[in-house]
Formats: structure tokens, sequence, C-alpha cells
């Protein structure tokens, strides 16, 4: 391929997603996805509304696709699927409505088949090089499931027609991100907490390394967990929306014998988002409903039948996110859920927020530490604390990373762009 030939680099992320495009001059820049939005929602909605049996489903993608659910339009939204690679999930089909199925590793495919699409209609030019950002761990602790979940999203990035491709861990290009403004050598660590996962990696960054092409000796340690900000949402909706809807609410009062908690399966099942259309089947909505018995409370029992006849699964659960986000913003919020029943609400506030979310706090405050573990580096070493990634607007989060490492300089990097910015600087040392 010749020096001029244009390639991209891509942050296909677990909420939001990105691609920067090489220029005439190699630089990079991020192309406008979205009526000049530089990241997208990473969402597909499949539309069957009004199609004749034998046409195939009409595709939207990013807020498009989410304005068509939200609209009530027919047809199945698909998010959060980069959380299927590397599960027994990405070779099985699901249904989009009207009979119509789709492989899930096919709705990936043809996501990145979009945002080449818009990369190539700016570029005037077919791309076939790519850099594609992955996570530390698609997998926690099972190395076999994180190394067929690459290869599960090499195969779909070679099914578009990308050829050459190579992989970068997302903390790592958030680093490469920030070193173009680091005016002296800084041991960093990132912190690239988004919607899946939550990644670590302690960086040695500075002007004398950013043309290295080889940074291997530079990167001392990465760690993660998969926990972010779907997890999130999946606490704050148990926490804060479900019980109105019988979880864990108890069964009729009966002398002599303490009520029982009715089954949670579906609960949990409405608040993962891959799993809220497994709800909706004849079989298991017939089951549901003969469980009215199992309920104290008659309307608990009313409500959770209403969210399933009705399809609100994916609504309550965007509810959860909007909740978590405005206390992020804002400290409290009401939750409408007039959609259940009339002049229903729930509230969460930031207290209430953390303790839902506690134990996964925890957690990723652990997975900085074992970075700097793994590296044999003291806490207090570390010059600069880089955070990106949506879920770092999270206050409480950031404020109990940055207090394990008192003597790091808290810095907030693009949250939805640092790493698709990254990723185009490791493409353009790489393909130039």
């Amino acid at each position: 391929m010749t020096s001029h030939t244009p390639f991209c680099a891509i942050d296909f992320g677990t909420s939001n997603s990105a691609i920067a495009l090489s220029g005439a001059a190699g630089r990079m820049a991020l192309v406008d996805v979205e009526s000049g939005q530089r990241t997208m929602p990473t969402a597909v909605f499949y539309q069957v509304e009004g199609l004749a049996p034998h046409e195939p489903p009409q595709r939207l993608y990013g807020r498009a696709a989410l304005a068509a659910y939200v609209a009530g339009h027919e047809g199945r939204l698909m998010r959060s699927m980069k959380s299927i690679l590397g599960s027994t999930l990405a070779e099985q089909s699901t249904e989009v409505g009207d009979g119509r199925a789709v492989r899930y590793l096919d709705v990936v495919g043809g996501y990145l088949q979009h945002l080449k699409t818009l990369a190539e209609r700016e570029a005037g030019a077919p791309l076939a090089r790519a850099v594609l950002g992955r996570p530390v761990y698609f997998v926690d602790d099972d190395p076999v499931r994180d190394a067929a979940a690459q290869a599960a999203l090499e195969a779909a990035a070679r099914s578009v027609g990308f050829e050459e491709i190579s992989f970068q861990f997302e903390p790592i290009a958030a680093a490469l991100d920030y070193e173009q403004q680091a005016t002296e050598e800084q041991l960093v660590l990132v912190a690239d907490i988004g919607g899946g996962t939550s990644d670590f990696s302690l960086v040695r960054v500075g002007p004398a390394r950013r043309e290295r092409l080889e940074r291997k000796d530079d990167i001392l340690a990465n760690h993660g967990v998969h926990i972010a900000g779907t997890d999130f949402d999946r606490h704050i909706e148990l926490a804060s929306i479900l019980p109105l809807c019988g979880y864990r609410g108890l069964g009729p009062a009966r002398p002599g014998t303490t009520p029982r908690e009715v089954p949670s399966r579906v609960y949990f099942d409405l608040a993962t988002w891959h799993l809220i259309n497994t709800v909706y089947t004849a079989p298991r909505m017939a089951e549901l409903q003969r469980m009215r018995s199992f309920y104290g409370d008659p309307r608990q029992h009313e409500r959770l039948m209403t969210v399933l006849e009705e399809h609100l699964g994916h609504a309550l659960l965007g509810e959860a996110e909007a909740a978590k986000i405005a206390v992020a913003e804002g400290g409290a919020t009401r939750i409408d859920l007039a959609r259940l029943e009339q002049d229903l609400t729930a509230t969460l506030d930031e207290p209430q927020a953390v303790r839902a979310l506690d134990a996964d706090l925890q957690r990723i405050v652990d997975a900085a530490g074992e970075t700097l573990r793994v590296a044999g580096v003291a806490a207090d070493a570390v010059d600069v604390l880089y955070f990106t990634g949506g879920s770092t607007g999270f206050r409480p989060l950031a404020q109990r990373i940055a207090e394990s490492l008192p003597a790091a300089r808290p810095m907030h990097g693009d949250r939805h762009a640092s790493v698709a910015q990254g990723l185009g600087v490791h493409a353009q040392r790489l393909y130039r």
C-alpha cells in the first residue's frame, strides 16, 4: 500500500463509539459521525414496521436508533453489543421483530460497517487498514474466552472489508492521547471507565518518548475488571425502580409463617440489556402471569406485567441510566414512571446511588491498586491520574480512586473521545 492510502482507528465502545481517519498529510481527525458529533451511541435499531414479509429490516444507528425506539416504532433496539463478545451469544441469532432474526456478531459487523462507510465517505477512498481498541480484559479471569472475544471482533471487522487489523489496549490509547500535552516525563495511571469495563494502565509518558512506535517498555502494568457503566445502570434500576414492580417484595402474609420473597430472576433479566427480550416470550410471560398469587402487593405484579406486555424493559433501564447521569450532574433526581402507573415516581440521590454501587466502586478502586502492585510501584510515585470514559463523570467513583492516589494530580480527558484520539495516534505511528 502506498503512503497516502488512508487508514483509520475505531473505538468500538460499550456505550459510545468513534472513528478517527488519516488525512492527506497523515494527521488523524475524528470523523463527524452524527450531525456534528464526534461520537455516537453504540446502538442499532432494527425497524420492521410497515415491511413486506420478504423485506429486510431497516437499520438505524446511534441517536437515530434510540429516537426510533423511544418513539415506539416496531422493531428491536440493540445496545451494549460489545458485551456479547467472548460469550456463546456471539454466534447465536436473536429475533428483531415480526419473525425476523439476526446473528449477534452480524449486529457488531453492521455497526462497524456503518462507521467505516462514514469514514470512507469523508476520505473519498476505501479503507482497508484499521487499529481497533480493546479493553484490557473482555472477560475477567478467562484467557480463552478473552482471546475468543478479540477474535470475534476481528472477524466482524474483516467481514466488512478491513484487511490489515491491529489492536491496542484502550487505556494505552488514552495515555497516548494525554502524552500529546505532557511537557516532561511522567508516570501516569490511566483510568478508562466506560460502559462495559474499568481498565487501568500505568504508563511512562513524555516528550522524548512520543515518537516511539514500540512502547512496550513504557507500559509498566495494565489491569481491569468487567464492571462499569452498564453494571451501574443495572444496580440503580434494581435499587430504585424495580422494587415498585416487586423486586425483593414479599408474598402474602399467612398465619404462622414468614412471607417469602418473590422470585427474583425476572428482575435480574430486566436489568440486563441483552437478556431483556428473553422475558417477552409467550411461555415466560404466561409463567409470570400465573405467579400473581406470589405477591403480597398485587400492584407490584400489575406493574411487572405492564412492563412485559408493553415491552418497557429497555425503557426502564434507560430511565436508570438517565437517573445515574442526573445524580452525577446534580446530586438528586425524580424518575417518572407514569408509563407503569399514573403519577408513579421513584427518587434517586447520591447517597442512594453510592449504596447501590458500593461493591462495584470498591472493586474498581481495588483494580487500580492491583495495577500498581503488578508494576511494583508505590501509590505516591504516580504523577498523574488520567480519567477517561463516560463513567468517570460519576463523581463518587472518581473521588474514591483519587483518594487512593493522594500524590497524583487528577486530570480529566475527553470522556468520550480520548480513546479514539489515542488510537488515532497509534494508527498514525503504525501505518504512516
